[in-house]
């Protein structure tokens, strides 16, 4: 029998809570968290909004050593880690370390840690840096940091699609399932708030300049004008599917049913591409990976960039794939900001609640659809048929993921499986 990856542990740290459910409760009521940057003065930015992780002193809840050695993008890591674990009632004492594995994506790396000291080699008399400064803002850090702290020796990797990261973590997970080791901590944070990470994110043209946070970011609509960045992300506990049984464990949110990555394969850059085949393969691949069908999918949550041509494409690739099939679509992205791998890994969590309740996320629905992207955007709110979610992502330079996702079924008998 093929070993099944499920997801067993939420440790959810976003704009929208620090909960499951209190981010569940600001999708279903479409709250808006976002607000004027409080990191650091932006009042010189074009873009001075975003969606940030309301934790008081993030700091105070970290090791002092750890808190020295790194910023706030790896504390994140931690304290998501920490969450997904309590979650999903795993004690790691029971475990051995080799069986533990760490895999999460990655964008922006330590760029606060990085910013300080290169500014105090610049600016001060002693033309020095820190000793942790070649790790702490490292693209791998996050993923070091935790496995340490928890003693992972495993098989650990570190995935660097941008937007598409945090579904390329939860599929390399369920790869690593099946090839044996027993759990995997998997996913997303992102940290891209200090004005070095921002002012990198301007040069890309696409953050939108807007002071109203209903204006800042509106995918498929024709007021679309870019998005606005935001922190956080999801870790997640991956378990083999009888393993996770055997020890008790708590809830099974969900499993991994079929997992793809595609390229553009050319150099885009910040444009988007011309076709949107790539990205229409990777969602039929996931499907086809998964012995399912596109009349299987009872909800999409799409990357949803918000411009013009990008959020064209991504419709015309659900067209393609569902042919007429009006599809349920939700997105709650400009309600928290575009967080890059945390975003794509935070979809998940949001698809991952819903196939539990039984409920349809409520989306942001564009008060102007534009041309072309006239898709079926749910309300939400109400008990519905759901059984499987399909998440896609895209990043910058031509990444396209997708993830279905779908409850826990029992395993069909050999017998009916042939």
């Amino acid at each position: 029998m093929t070993r099944r990856a499920v997801i067993t542990g939420l440790g959810l740290l976003a704009p929208s809570g620090s909960t499951p459910d209190e981010h569940w409760a600001t999708v279903q009521e479409g709250r808006s968290r976002l607000a004027p940057i409080s990191a650091f003065d932006a009042t010189r930015y074009p873009t001075r909004l975003a969606g940030e992780v309301r934790v008081p002193d993030l700091a105070s809840l970290i090791e002092g050593r750890l808190a020295v050695q790194t910023d706030r993008w790896t504390w994140l890591a931690l304290l998501g880690t920490e969450y997904a674990l309590a979650d999903a009632g795993l004690d790691l004492a029971e475990l051995d370390p080799y069986d533990l594995s760490v895999v999460l994506a990655s964008s922006s790396g330590g760029n606060a840690f990085g910013q300080r000291e290169l500014q105090r080699l610049w600016s001060g008399p002693t033309r020095t840096v820190g000793a942790y400064q070649s790790i702490a803002w490292f693209y791998a850090a996050s993923v070091g940091q935790v496995s340490i702290r928890y003693q992972a020796k495993g098989p650990s990797n570190v995935l660097l699609s941008e937007s598409a990261g945090g579904l390329d973590s939860l599929a390399h997970a369920a790869r690593l399932i099946r090839r044996g080791v027993p759990v995997v901590l998997a996913g997303g944070m992102e940290a891209p708030l200090s004005p070095y990470a921002l002012a990198c994110q301007l040069r890309s043209g696409r953050l939108n300049p807007a002071t109203a946070p209903e204006r800042a970011y509106q995918p498929f609509d024709t007021a679309a004008a870019g998005y606005v960045p935001g922190e956080g992300g999801v870790i997640f506990v991956v378990e083999e599917l009888e393993a996770a049984r055997r020890r008790g464990a708590r809830q099974l949110y969900g499993e991994i049913l079929g997992a793809a990555a595609t390229h553009d394969a050319a150099h885009t850059g910040w444009a988007p591409a011309a076709n949107h085949g790539y990205y229409a393969a990777a969602l039929r691949l996931a499907l086809e990976r998964a012995g399912r069908s596109p009349d299987d999918v009872d909800l999409v949550i799409p990357d949803a960039v918000g411009l013009a041509a990008p959020d064209r494409d991504e419709a015309a690739a659900l067209g393609e794939v569902f042919g007429g099939r009006p599809v349920p679509v939700s997105t709650h992205k400009p309600l928290v900001g575009r967080m890059y791998q945390g975003g794509s890994a935070l979809d998940v969590a949001t698809a991952l609640l819903a196939i539990r309740r039984r409920t349809m996320p409520a989306s942001v629905v564009p008060a102007d659809p534009a041309p072309g992207c006239a898709l079926n955007f749910v309300a939400g709110g109400s008990a519905a048929r759901l059984d499987t979610a399909l998440i896609g992502a895209r990043g910058f330079d031509g990444y396209n993921s997708a993830l279905l996702l779908g409850s826990v079924r029992p395993a069909r008998p050999e017998s009916e499986a042939a």
